[in-house]
């Protein structure tokens, strides 16, 4: 009974904390020139994008400006992400990304490392997940195809 009574208190304890986590406040929403101010937080950063530089392993998206008078980028490392949209389709698109501010060269910027840190407003099926190719449909019957001109099987 005992044993059974610390399983309760453990899950008790598991759920309230899950619950805690799930009723989380949203984060702030700011502007890109207010990014500067919000080192080492959490928040969701609102610009349009000014400039799409992609590099052979990693793509700048720079936001309101282009660089270096950006007050804000957006940076995304091949291979090191789950974005797979295509970046040259952001430029002039309004957007928000959430993630936790970084200072780097004295810039804020946030790093993407997942699609759902990233929304677009004014572009339909955004993100683009590249899709798998399609499965042909499954045969009912083993028999050969049938010859077009009589609709029977053909003898090989």
């Amino acid at each position: 009974m005992r044993k059974m009574s610390a399983v309760l208190a453990v899950l008790a304890v598991t759920l309230k904390v899950s619950a805690a986590d799930t009723n989380a406040p949203a984060p702030l929403k700011i502007s890109a020139a207010d990014a500067a101010n919000y080192y080492d937080q959490d928040v969701v950063v609102t610009g349009t994008v000014a400039q799409v530089t992609i590099r052979p392993t990693v793509t700048f998206l720079n936001l309101d400006k282009p660089y270096p008078e950006s007050p804000f980028t957006i940076v995304i490392f091949h291979g090191h992400s789950q974005f797979y949209g295509d970046a040259d389709a952001l430029r002039k698109k309004s957007i928000e990304i959430r993630g936790e501010v970084k200072k780097y060269h004295d810039k804020p910027e946030i790093v993407l490392d997942r699609t759902n840190q990233l929304t677009v407003f004014g572009l339909t099926n955004w993100p683009a997940p590249i899709q798998p190719p399609p499965v042909p449909p499954a045969t009912k019957t083993n028999a050969p195809p049938a010859a077009p001109e009589t609709n029977l099987p053909e003898i090989m």
